[in-house]
């Protein structure tokens, strides 16, 4: 591929944090296949606990009505109830996970806020494309 040909302003979102990341120099050759923002995200990849908590985020919205939000802690006290605080980030990235394929909505304050830049307390609503 050359290099020309990439968009300097394509964003992708990381498979393992879920986090928007921009095209950098380095991956020029590369670019699509790059999945991961970092060498932390590309080592660690997707877990079993991280689709654990995935799954729990979509079944307690589901048990939910519709308009009803939940806090990632609700998911990581379901996956691990004895050590739940340990996977509050991982809980956080799941939900971002999420809501880069549509499935929840990021919020704060009742307002949604975009997943990668979001800080503080948070909670998780069902997204355009939710369907579980």
């Amino acid at each position: 591929m050359d290099v020309g040909a990439v968009v300097r302003g394509d964003a992708k979102t990381c498979a393992s944090c879920g986090r928007t990341f921009e095209w950098r120099k380095k991956w020029a050759r590369d670019w699509e296949h790059v999945r991961y923002c970092s060498r932390r995200c590309r080592s660690r990849g997707v877990r079993q606990k991280d689709e654990d908590l995935e799954r729990a985020v979509l079944e307690l919205l589901a048990a939910r009505a519709g308009g009803s939000t939940i806090c990632p802690s609700e998911a990581a006290r379901r996956v691990r109830p004895e050590a739940w605080r340990g996977l509050m980030e991982d809980a956080r990235a799941a939900g971002r996970r999420l809501a880069a394929r549509g499935r929840v909505r990021f919020l704060q304050k009742g307002r949604e806020v975009d997943p990668s830049r979001a800080r503080g307390p948070i909670r998780l609503g069902r997204g355009p494309e939710f369907g579980f």
